[in-house]
């Protein structure tokens, strides 16, 4: 791609980006700098982001727009749509089912993670349904919007590995609307993957798998966010796991895994040209959330509406180390090659994949400072 290219799609985006009420801020809008390559990057406006959308951290030799996409469609966009961002926040099992059964090859993975959540928190009950433990979920009928984004592949695996329950001991309903679409977005075709042999049926018209919780047509419901009859205080919902938190922590302890959600991804035509882009955005990447975290243990309890989130950050730095959201390839090694392992197994990835196909080489010994 030469330059001329690159402006015009940075236009194109921009235009798109405006048609469809993205906000969109130009790190330096006002006096671009001939002298350095524009990019444009997407994603959410996080915590660990937030210095790239305010323009306080810099891509090194690049001038970059930062456009808000919710990740369901920022997926859509590089999967089937026009995939004209340079550098996009993007699921990283959509990436993976994409490049397994799909031969895309379009972008390649940065050692970047916007997004970990741990995911006992994401499994939902019926509170009248005697469900206490998870070898109680076998022979259940459990909902899900989007049965193979990355929190439903994490769930799963650790149901199969930390409790012995397959997705074969349940029966599945997908639900025909998403509660949290509007802030995720709608759901790409690479999270709406179901495999063969496993019981799968959609659930009723119109019903969002919150309603299908509440109208007990599940008995249980994997989700990442939390549905809305539960946000809601329904008594009839609530969590597997009450004391999440405990439980995660010891989930932690065990096997060292920080589940990751979302990774970053680049054109490979862009790569190809700027060689020195994919490192580029590490570093960049890599000072805004750590410039965030180095905020949160300084002033989270003036920043943050909680009580005791100072309590929190200590207790976290004490199990997790000082840096507890880690990015390049060795840190989070282990938490990759699982999430690869249980897709395959899961019948979603066609094979199983490793880390060299799916990323930059450029970046494969990025080491945060």
């Amino acid at each position: 791609m030469n330059r001329r290219k690159a402006l015009s799609i940075i236009a194109q985006s921009s235009a798109a980006a405006s048609s469809i009420g993205l906000t969109q801020q130009s790190l330096a809008a006002d006096k671009p700098n001939p002298a350095k390559k524009p990019i444009t990057i997407a994603g959410y406006k996080l915590d660990r982001t937030l210095r790239l959308t305010d323009g306080s951290v810099a891509v090194k030799g690049f001038e970059h727009i930062f456009e808000e996409a919710a990740i369901g469609d920022a997926n859509t966009h590089v999967f089937s749509g026009p995939a004209t961002r340079e550098v996009t926040e993007i699921g990283l099992h959509p990436f993976m089912l994409a490049y397994a059964n799909e031969n895309f090859r379009k972008y390649s993975l940065l050692p970047i993670f916007p997004i970990r959540v741990f995911r006992h928190k994401s499994i939902f009950i019926r509170t009248d349904r005697g469900i206490t433990k998870p070898e109680d979920l076998k022979g259940r009928r459990i909902g899900t919007p989007g049965f193979s984004s990355t929190s439903l592949t994490w769930i799963r695996g650790i149901l199969q590995h930390e409790y012995g329950v397959k997705p074969t001991d349940v029966e599945w309903v997908v639900s025909a609307k998403d509660s949290s679409a509007d802030s995720a977005g709608k759901l790409s075709k690479q999270e709406s993957v179901v495999p063969t042999g496993l019981s799968v049926s959609t659930g009723t018209a119109g019903k969002d798998e919150s309603q299908l919780l509440v109208d007990g047509e599940v008995d249980a419901l994997f989700h990442a966010a939390e549905p809305k009859a539960f946000i809601e205080g329904n008594p009839i919902v609530g969590r597997l796991f009450p004391d999440f938190r405990s439980t995660e922590q010891a989930y932690y302890k065990k096997t060292g895994i920080f589940p990751i959600m979302h990774a970053v991804a680049i054109h490979n035509d862009v790569a190809k040209q700027f060689p020195e882009l994919p490192m580029a955005l590490c570093h960049a990447y890599s000072e805004a959330k750590n410039k965030a975290l180095a905020h949160i243990v300084k002033m989270a309890w003036a920043d943050i509406s909680l009580p005791w989130v100072a309590k929190d950050v200590e207790e976290t730095r004490k199990l997790m180390g000082d840096n507890f959201w880690p990015y390049g390839i060795e840190p989070n090694r282990k938490t990759l090659n699982a999430l690869f392992q249980y897709s395959h197994e899961q019948g979603l990835a066609k094979k199983q994949l490793t880390i060299e196909e799916l990323f930059h080489p450029s970046t494969l010994e990025f080491l945060e400072s």
